[in-house]
């Protein structure tokens, strides 16, 4: 009869962690970030200049407008 080998293994329950794997992998992590700066940059860039504010303001101290001849508008 054929003896059979018996290996003498123990269980490895709850010793082993499974590996975490990132969400963004680290070869494309700066590229990610460059690309998200950048659309928040966008983002305030656009907010920032579709408002509707008057850019009228007080002239410069010694400013004199130019004199509009009545002539020229008609």
């Amino acid at each position: 009869m054929a003896s059979k080998k018996q290996k003498n293994r123990q269980r490895q329950i709850g010793k082993t962690k499974p590996e975490k794997k990132p969400l963004i992998p680290t070869k494309h992590k700066n590229a990610f970030w460059t690309i998200i700066i950048l659309i928040i940059m966008i983002i305030f860039f656009i907010v920032n200049n579709t408002g509707n504010e008057p850019e009228e303001g007080p002239y410069p101290p010694d400013y004199s407008p130019p004199q509009i001849n009545s002539d020229t508008l008609n």
